[in-house]
Formats: C-alpha cells, structure tokens, sequence
C-alpha cells in the first residue's frame, strides 16, 4: 500500500466519508453486483472505506464483511454501520483473509492507489480468496500518461488494464468496459471474471 494515501485517509477520513456519502448512488455499481454475484453469497468489500457498499450488499441480501487499510476509515465504518462487520488488512498481502472463503469479492476503485509493482499481486491475491465458481469485481480510476497524486496527495497510478487481465489466472471475463462512473463522475475501468468451477 502507498503510505502517503494511507497517511491521508486515516488523516482526513471524516471529511473524505462524508464527501462518498453525499455522492450519488453508484447505480451502475448496485446492477452489476446484481447483475454478476452469486446471490446471498459470502462477500468480502475490499478497500471498503466508510462502508457504504458493504451496508448495500446486506441490505441486498448478501453476507457481507469490509475490508480496509485505514484504520480511521474502519472507524468511520463502524460509526456509520455498528451493526456490520469490518476489519483491517492490507492490499496487496491480505493477511489474515482465508483462501477459497468467499463467493464474491468487490473491489471498487483502490488498486489505482497502489504503486504499480504491487497491483498484480494484489488481483492475484483477491483471486485466492474466491470459491470455485466465484466472482471477483474490480475496478480503478484510469489515469492517461504518467502516475500523477491528486491535491490531497493520493496516488493514482497509470497502468494498462492488460496488467489486471494477466493476473487473472485462468478466471472467465464476464465484463471488460471503461465507463463515467455514476457516482464519482471519473473515467474508470471495471472487469467482472469468474472462478472456474
């Protein structure tokens, strides 16, 4: 994980949740999820930061547990959702996440935040996490030309999407598009793949 991003959202988490919570909805996100992951599944939100998708995922039926490295986001999370799980882990190791555990696992816009020798390994490792059958769903802000920080001084790492494609394994690409997204309003990358049985 680049420390800096991590430095500023543990520094920043409140006024960073309350910007994601008064985004629009991510409707696009809510009808893939429909869309693509197993109903009523075990699924794990990686990088889930104040909650929102993983209180979406109960909400909808799903068994669902967030996942983050910012500790003060976690907080937040916990504010915000008392009544649901989350803990703290690390992109791109995982530690502590068992193999083979979950039907589902999202993991919307974080790999971008990663410095580029780690995202491989880091969609590798999601995909370990997944049981036969299972759907991964990841996605990342595209950054054109070179790696730039925002104002607030988050990385966003350019990288091809042929670099998540590879680290797939063997997995069945069910969605591979570059939209807006509906709720950030930015170009961003998604792919939908599936576990072989």
């Amino acid at each position: 994980m680049d420390r800096q991003t991590l430095a500023v959202y543990d520094t920043g988490a409140a006024a960073f949740a309350n910007d994601w919570h008064e985004q629009p909805a991510p409707s696009d996100l809510h009808a893939l999820v429909q869309r693509f992951f197993r109903p009523r599944g075990r699924t794990a939100d990686i990088g889930c930061g104040s909650g929102r998708e993983v209180a979406h995922l109960a909400e909808s039926g799903f068994d669902a547990i967030g996942y983050d490295a910012s500790t003060a986001l976690l907080q937040e999370a916990r504010l915000r959702y008392p009544e649901l799980r989350f803990e703290r882990t690390l992109l791109p190791e995982l530690a502590g996440l068992p193999d083979a555990a979950f039907d589902n696992v999202l993991c919307e816009t974080v790999i971008m935040h990663l410095p580029r020798e780690q995202i491989a390994p880091a969609v590798r490792r999601m995909t370990q996490l997944l049981k036969p059958g299972g759907i991964l769903y990841v996605s990342w802000r595209v950054t054109a030309g070179d790696d730039l920080r925002d104002a607030a001084g988050r990385l966003y790492t350019a990288f091809d999407s042929e670099l998540v494609r590879g680290a797939l394994g063997g997995m069945s690409l069910l969605l591979d598009d570059e939209p807006v997204s509906q709720s950030s309003g930015k170009t961003i990358h998604r792919i939908v793949a599936r576990m072989a049985h």
